[in-house]
């Protein structure tokens, strides 16, 4: 690490938990390539379909303790 990055992980340490947050996801975005039109409203249809599928009762969530169990339980053998 040169000396700016590490002062400026050094002033970065010393905010809420949350900032750090904030600033490590801002920092990941950066890091990401442009995505391609409509690549964001695709996903956002998708997710809107998945939502009124589970609002409707089309299809049924599993509780993530029981996904977890079936997956420890293939996973184990």
């Amino acid at each position: 690490m040169n000396t700016s990055v590490a002062e400026l992980f050094k002033e970065a340490a010393e905010l809420t938990e949350a900032d750090r947050a904030t600033l490590a996801g801002l920092l990941i975005e950066s890091l990401e390539p442009a995505t391609e039109a409509g690549i964001d409203a695709a996903w956002a249809a998708e997710i809107e379909r998945r939502i009124r599928q589970l609002d409707s009762g089309e299809v049924k969530a599993i509780a993530w303790d029981e996904v977890r169990a079936k997956l420890w339980a293939r996973f184990s053998d």
